[in-house]
Order: C-alpha cells, then sequence, then structure tokens
C-alpha cells in the first residue's frame, strides 16, 4: 500500500499545514489524529489512515540537533 511521509509545519486556524518534502499542504485539523503537535511526522496512506511516526520525530530531532551543535562549535 503506498503512503507519503508529511511533517506538520504550523497550525492556521482549523488546518494544519503539512510539508511532503518540498511541497506544503493544508489539511483540515479534523482528518489528523487528535494528539498532533508542531513537528510531528506522519504517514498518510492510499486508503485514508494517517498515522503519527514518533520514533521518526525523535530521529529527525536529534538529527536537528547534531547539526545545529556542529553550526555553533567554535
Amino acid at each position: 500500500m503506498k503512503r507519503w511521509r508529511g511533517i506538520i509545519d504550523r497550525f492556521e486556524g482549523d488546518l494544519a499545514v503539512v510539508e511532503f518534502g518540498e511541497v506544503m499542504e493544508d489539511i483540515p485539523k479534523s482528518r489528523l489524529p487528535h494528539s498532533i503537535k508542531l513537528g510531528d511526522v506522519l504517514w498518510f496512506y492510499e486508503d485514508g489512515r494517517v498515522e503519527v511516526d514518533v520514533e521518526e520525530k525523535q530521529r529527525l530531532s536529534k538529527e536537528i540537533d547534531e547539526l545545529m551543535s556542529e553550526l555553533w562549535e567554535d
């Protein structure tokens, strides 16, 4: 089954702005899990299911922290 990875970029009223690679898409929050937060990684399945990927969010957060540490090294 096909699936697409999206990341919650921000919220605008009743919409979640989701980043799919280089494309941003507005998705009604009512179509998403109630527990979503900024930066969450979501998998969108062709059958309409949406799942939060906690492990992928943690991996991306660690990767960003490491990049920021490198940037601020003397």
